[in-house]
């Protein structure tokens, strides 16, 4: 993700989270932190902090098995430091492996 910007597409956004836009329009509608701008044309752009929503919601979904929209709007309210601990932890043993298939490539080589 490009680090000076402030907005991302909506097309941006589904590369950088792996999650549909339609599934992105939809989860718009059900939670309320996740509110990307729009531009006169209807047009989304999300921020920083609305990507990070969608992780963490992906996340509670994928990693979690919690698929009911509500039980996932009361984890997002807060009663989940617990999975925002794992999710955090996840996140980083993710670049771990990609760091070090990386690696493993350049020995090969």
């Amino acid at each position: 993700m490009a680090e000076g910007k402030i907005y991302f597409s909506l097309r941006e956004t589904e590369t950088e989270t792996g999650i549909p836009a339609s599934t992105l329009r939809y989860w718009e509608k059900q939670f309320d932190e996740l509110q990307p701008r729009k531009d006169g044309h209807g047009n989304r752009y999300y921020t920083r902090e609305n990507i990070e929503v969608i992780k963490r919601i992906r996340y509670i979904r994928d990693e979690l098995k919690i698929t009911r929209i509500e039980a996932i709007r009361k984890e997002l309210k807060g009663n989940g430091k617990k999975s925002d601990e794992r999710q955090a932890a996840l996140e980083i043993l993710q670049r771990v492996r990609e760091e070090l298939c990386e690696i493993r490539k350049m020995i090969k080589q």
